[in-house]
């Protein structure tokens, strides 16, 4: 039984368990269930809940992701700091497959989706500047690196809707406008994260080139997720070394998110 959690992993495309020895858990939430039963367990020294972004089998394709569930269903447990792998396509020739980017800008492409739990009882508006923790992000790129993965330390993530590719028009464009990596669940998962004063850092690993980038047919789901299986050992060992590295005490501003801000109900 583990007492206390402090930090979330939300699994993306291929990621779908991390912890062994573990406990799962039904949560509920205002918002329905989470993507799965989340798992509770310890890495070293730390209390984690991981719960598979898309679920274990599946499910949720990126537009249909029940992400206000998934992180209110973590902050209940009491996890404060997240970190987010997933799978991106890179929109630079330079960025090729293998390559981890932790991103700190975003840009939200998405159409359909709730992005906040403040829809009603008044306007609750959040700075939202800097969408990534700056502690988590360090933390991060030094752990990578450390252990020889070729790491870009920031860089643009544009968050498309889903759940087609884009054509190579768009992709074209995306990358004039000097983005760095493309995918499909980045947003609206930070914003909900900062919302909650939760810390929230995404490990990106490029698994493919876009289709604007490279001729040829364009990549397909199968081989998104085929490159990523053959990398999922090693980034569950990275994503337990970061869990570690990550500051007990949070120091940064994202716990301080929601100061002076009268809120319509009480968080968890």
């Amino acid at each position: 039984m583990v007492n206390r959690v402090d930090i979330g992993v939300i699994g993306g495309s291929g990621f779908y368990s991390l912890l062994d020895d573990a406990e799962e858990v039904d949560v509920s939430t205002p918002y329905g269930p989470p993507s799965d039963k989340v798992t509770l367990g310890r890495i070293g020294g730390r209390g984690v809940a991981f719960v598979p972004r898309h679920g274990r089998d599946h499910a949720y394709p990126p537009h249909r992701i029940p992400y206000r569930a998934n992180l209110w269903a973590l902050r209940s447990l009491g996890v404060r700091q997240v970190i987010a792998p997933s799978a991106v396509g890179s929109l630079k020739a330079e960025l090729g497959p293998g390559t981890l980017v932790v991103p700190d800008q975003l840009v939200d492409r998405t159409t359909g989706r709730v992005q906040t739990f403040y829809d009603a009882g008044g306007a609750v508006h959040v700075s939202f500047a800097d969408p990534y923790c700056p502690d988590g992000r360090a933390a991060a790129v030094e752990t990578a690196r450390t252990a020889g993965w070729e790491t870009v330390d920031g860089g643009t993530l544009v968050v498309i809707e889903g759940p087609r590719f884009s054509t190579r028009a768009e992709s074209r464009w995306f990358s004039s406008a000097g983005w760095s990596i493309i995918g499909m669940t980045g947003h609206p998962e930070a914003v909900l994260a900062r919302e909650l004063a939760l810390c929230y850092t995404t490990m990106a690993l490029v698994t493919d080139h876009d289709a604007g980038v490279e001729a040829g047919e364009g990549v397909t789901h199968d081989e998104v997720l085929a490159f990523f299986a053959s990398n999922i050992e090693r980034m569950r060992s990275l994503v337990a070394d970061v869990v570690q590295a990550l500051p007990e005490e949070r120091e940064c501003t994202c716990g301080n998110a929601l100061d002076g801000i009268k809120l319509p109900f009480e968080l968890p």
